[in-house]
């Protein structure tokens, strides 16, 4: 009898964990997501995770909409706080995971310059994600600002829809581009070498980047987002997010 009743406490179990889940993540995680997902389903093998990927500012529009997300991983605070205070987000944001910003060129640069090699003359294009809805590109103005060369070198900037976007522009479209420092530690780019192709930006020259997470309206009464939500908050997830570069809370 005992063993009977093991058995049916395991099915349930496993079964709590199954079925489809639709999460919204921000761009500069989609090269730790595939990472992220393969520890989650070691212990929810039945779970199956469906990423959309995008800036913040559109999946945030996108939610705003209707769209049937159960979670939201974004690239900052703002549009998680936001999606709470409307109530289409049911926890409060909580951050798991710093980002960083750097630099990333198809051909070998001089990064010693710092913020200054934008403003040479073989730089002509800049890619930089759109500073109005992805957050990456709003800390990458912020940085060109502080150091007082947005107007020297604003009619070089080349923007992308995303971070990701930025990435491709950034050795292809343009010479040189902001990036999150997480696309360095994807195997995608492993030909791309720190000194002589990328950089890390300073981090004083901008805002923390606090990246937010929340579980939607949709995701409310799901047992498999809110075991995805405290996996991403878990200390399993916080290696990975490490592994990628990123610092963590």
């Amino acid at each position: 009898m005992l063993k009977k009743i093991i058995i049916v406490s395991l099915l349930l179990c496993s079964s709590l964990f199954a079925g489809t889940i639709k999460i919204a993540v921000a761009a500069n995680v989609s090269y730790a997501i595939d990472s992220l997902i393969k520890e989650f389903n070691k212990n929810n093998p039945k779970c199956k995770v469906v990423v959309i990927l995008g800036s913040s500012g559109k999946l945030t529009a996108q939610i705003k909409n209707g769209a049937p997300y159960g979670l939201f991983m974004s690239a900052n605070m703002k549009y998680p706080n936001a999606l709470y205070k409307d109530k289409s987000a049911v926890t409060k944001p909580i951050v798991y995971a710093y980002g960083s910003l750097a630099f990333l060129s198809g051909k070998p640069q001089d990064f010693t310059k710092g913020m200054d090699i934008l403003k040479d003359n073989k730089i002509s294009k800049i890619a930089l994600a759109n500073p109005k809805t992805a957050p990456y590109g709003k800390v990458a103005l912020e940085a060109m600002k502080n150091v007082n060369i947005y107007n020297d070198v604003k009619k070089k900037i080349v923007y992308a829809e995303s971070i990701s976007q930025a990435v491709y522009y950034s050795i292809t479209a343009a010479d040189i581009g902001f990036v999150a420092k997480s696309a360095f530690f994807s195997p995608k780019m492993a030909n791309y070498e720190k000194g002589i192709h990328w950089s890390e930006i300073d981090s004083k020259l901008y805002t923390p980047i606090k990246q937010g997470v929340v579980i939607l309206k949709d995701g409310r009464n799901s047992k498999e987002i809110k075991a995805f939500y405290d996996f991403i908050l878990s200390t399993k997830a916080k290696q990975i997010f490490q592994d990628f570069g990123y610092s963590i809370p």
